[in-house]
Order: structure tokens, then C-alpha cells, then sequence
């Protein structure tokens, strides 16, 4: 179960949080990037402002609710201008998959690592002891984003995306546990 009450998470970068409302536009704008079309794997065709608020209301906040799915947005840490999408799901009592997207605009900025270690965060708050990742064996810029926020490299294999097709895919894993330094 996903703690939801330890959200936002804010580094100097980033700040993660439940997707809004006021995200709709941009989500849109972003979501139609070619690299976002081809990587996300997205479950819909196509988004609209008006369907990312229907997504907002009848996805993102009963997950939240619920606590076994975080549609967040990965936010600018000083405008809180929707940067990405980042997502908690398949959550486990002790595991959970992330993936993440950015919009091409905040590109290069190092923000999908910051997220990644903001969600390595909220995953700790919640009790997690792994989180998972996959990302097609051609997405390298995302292979790159998870080996630099620790993620071990897995086996590849051929699986089903959330858009519904089939692709070969590498899998990552991070030991999110407190080392022993701790507190």
C-alpha cells in the first residue's frame, strides 16, 4: 500500500505530486512528443485536456484513494510547472513498478533522475523493499536515467506494455531498503 499522505516529495529540482487538474494541458502537449508516443507506451491513443481531467478524476485520485496507484506529476521544484509524468503501479506489500516520461521541453535538465530518487523516496515511506522498471531495449536515454539512480539491469524479455502491444524489454530492480546509515 502506497503511503500517499508522504506526498509531495520536493528535492532542489523536482517535486513529485498526485497529477492535477491544472497538469491537463500540458500532460496533453506532452504526451503527443514523438519520443513519449514511441517510449511511454501510454494506455490511450491519444490525450486531450479534457480526457487527462476525466483521467484526474476517474483514475488518479480513487488510486490515491486506494493506495495502489500514483499517477504523479513530475513538477519544476520552485514553479511547480508540469515537467513528466511519473507512475507508481503493480504496488505489491512489497514491491512496486515505476515508469516515468518527460515533456521534450524539460529535457536534459537531469529532472527524470531527480524524480526517480524522489520516487525511490516515496517508495521507502511506504514500507517497499524493491521497485521495478522496464523500458524497451531501444530507449536508451531511459536506460541510462535508471542505471544513474541505481537501478540494477535485468533480463530481457517480451512482454505486453499498458498501450497493449508487445515489445522486448529490459527489466531493472532497486533495493530501495535504508542502508545502515540510515535513520
Amino acid at each position: 500500500m502506497l503511503r500517499t499522505d508522504a506526498l509531495p516529495i520536493t528535492s532542489s529540482t523536482v517535486t513529485i505530486r498526485p497529477l492535477a487538474a491544472r497538469d491537463a494541458a500540458a500532460y496533453a502537449a506532452g504526451s503527443e512528443d514523438a519520443a513519449v508516443r514511441q517510449f511511454a507506451h501510454l494506455p490511450e491513443p491519444e490525450y486531450t485536456p479534457d480526457s487527462v481531467r476525466a483521467m484526474v478524476s476517474d483514475a488518479v485520485e480513487p488510486g490515491i484513494a486506494r493506495g495502489d496507484l500514483a499517477i504523479l506529476t513530475i513538477a519544476d521544484a520552485v514553479t511547480d510547472e508540469f515537467a513528466g509524468s511519473l507512475v507508481v503501479f503493480d504496488v505489491r506489500p512489497d514491491q512496486a513498478e515505476v515508469g516515468f516520461w518527460l515533456h521534450p521541453d524539460h529535457r536534459g535538465r537531469g529532472l527524470a533522475l531527480a524524480a526517480l530518487e524522489a520516487a525511490t523516496d516515496f517508495a521507502r515511506k511506504s514500507g517497499l523493499t524493491r521497485l521495478l522498471a522496464a523500458t524497451t531495449v531501444t530507449n536508451a536515454a531511459s536506460q541510462r536515467t535508471l542505471e544513474a539512480a541505481g537501478f540494477a539491469r535485468g533480463e530481457t524479455g517480451f512482454d505486453t506494455t499498458p498501450s497493449g502491444e508487445t515489445v522486448e524489454l529490459v527489466h531493472y530492480a532497486l533495493d530501495v531498503r535504508p542502508g545502515p546509515s540510515a535513520a
